[in-house]
């Protein structure tokens, strides 16, 4: 993030002609304006996409409990900015960058309404004592992200526990940020499909979780078959994108759409097939990590720590003889203790591949048995294979001591059946 900060200063000092500052209130104060700069990464298409969440203001403990929204310090700084994105070019020197996107930026009145929400739940869990225990899966489009060069430089003091907390700064989230280049770069919008077709009330419906829980209830109990019914839909059960699809249906969002509020909160969506004794009939998946990669980022920049601290939404079918009921669906983010639970798997992962202790022993039928945590030393996660076969690989950034191997099968991080249980469906 250091170049990102530094890019900051440099639009504030070289083209604004102000030196670059801290203050509480906006950068241009007499029109109300923030500036705020964010890089660029470039789609096959040639449509531009956020290269990262966009960070604000930093969140202050000690004074956010005592604030109103519409007194607050991120409110005060926040609400009208000017944007500049820029083309990231880690050959280029920073002032070389490619401005590709400039433009102002207000929050329309049902956004604003969702990080309004957003913002009382940042306050509520430090007026708590959990400053601590913030994440950004705590909210939609609004997060508390970590800002700090090293854990230890960035504790803070909080107002109601004695517990240090890391720095943490207000960021709207990047699946908000691509949002808000598209609408600057004019790109087609057919693909979204919005959950609220028409300005929603919040006062009857404080929140975005019970808007939406409130679209499924009716269809509990609901065979799969009876909801297709119900919507007129003759869907393809083989395919990949069945459960999404119904999904879907059931928000009113057209098959071939993405759903625009969950694209905007980064919201994970994951279909869950329960067995009749409640176990998920299969653990849950994350993307492959590659060998080379996660031993250079700590476990802060990590891709494993980012997709534990994204909200999920669940969708809970249970099977009863050979049809699939819908039980319920459930927002969830994972607890703060259990993600420092989960992060001893991915030290212990580190550990192994940069140490070359990948594989542990060979049977006599050629089965490769791993060093990697088991699903029986981890109530939440575990390491297994994750590819097409034992050829698909990724390389190694030391070999394996056993094998004198220099790259190996795709791997990745699972959530186990039980945790998604005894954690997210019975609770």
């Amino acid at each position: 993030m250091k170049y990102l900060k530094r890019y900051d200063s440099d639009s504030e000092k070289f083209y604004f002609g102000y030196e670059p500052n801290s203050k509480a209130e906006a950068d241009f104060v007499e029109v109300g304006m923030e500036l705020k700069s964010s890089p660029l990464k470039t789609l096959k298409g040639g449509e531009y996409r956020s290269k990262e969440r966009l960070v604000l203001n930093i969140i202050n403990y000690l004074e956010v409990h005592k604030e109103d929204f519409e007194n607050s310090s991120f409110w005060k700084k926040n609400t009208h900015l000017l944007l500049i994105f820029y083309l990231h070019d880690k050959d280029k020197d920073l002032l070389d960058y490619l401005i590709k996107l400039v433009d102002d930026w207000k929050y329309s009145n049902q956004d604003l309404q969702i990080i309004k929400n957003d913002w009382e739940t940042i306050k509520q869990k430090i007026k708590d004592g959990k400053a601590h225990e913030l994440s950004e899966g705590d909210t939609f489009y609004l997060g508390a992200c970590t800002k700090g060069s090293t854990a230890e430089k960035s504790l803070r003091d909080q107002p109601f526990n004695s517990l240090k907390a890391k720095q943490r700064a207000y960021s709207l989230k990047q699946g908000y940020v691509n949002h808000i280049i598209a609408n600057i770069a004019q790109e087609e919008q057919a693909t979204y499909g919005k959950i609220f077709k028409k300005p929603i009330i919040f006062e009857d419906l404080p929140t975005i979780e019970e808007i939406v829980i409130s679209k499924f209830e009716p269809f509990y109990g609901k065979t799969s078959n009876e909801i297709e019914l119900d919507f007129k839909i003759d869907l393809n059960k083989k395919a990949k994108s069945y459960f999404a699809n119904l999904t879907k249906a059931i928000l009113g969002i057209g098959l071939n759409k993405k759903i625009e509020e969950f694209e905007k909160a980064d919201i994970q969506v994951k279909t869950v097939r329960l067995k009749e004794n409640n176990l998920p009939k299969e653990d849950i998946s994350f993307p492959t990590f590659k060998y080379e990669e996660i031993i250079n980022l700590g476990w802060g920049e990590s891709d494993f720590k980012y997709i534990l601290e994204q909200k999920f939404f669940f969708v809970f079918y249970q099977f009863e003889n050979d049809n699939l009921l819908l039980k319920k669906v459930k927002f969830w983010n994972m607890p703060y203790s259990d993600v420092i639970e989960a992060k001893k798997v991915w030290d212990n992962t580190v550990q192994n591949i940069e140490q070359g202790e990948i594989v542990k022993e060979i049977s006599d039928r050629g089965i490769r048995k791993t060093y990697f945590p088991k699903k029986a030393s981890n109530r939440i996660s575990y390491v297994r294979p994750h590819a097409k076969d034992k050829n698909d690989c990724y390389p190694l950034p030391v070999k394996d001591k056993l094998t004198n191997l220099a790259e190996y099968t795709k791997h990745c991080f699972w959530l186990n059946a039980s945790y998604v249980r005894d954690e997210i469906y019975l609770k």
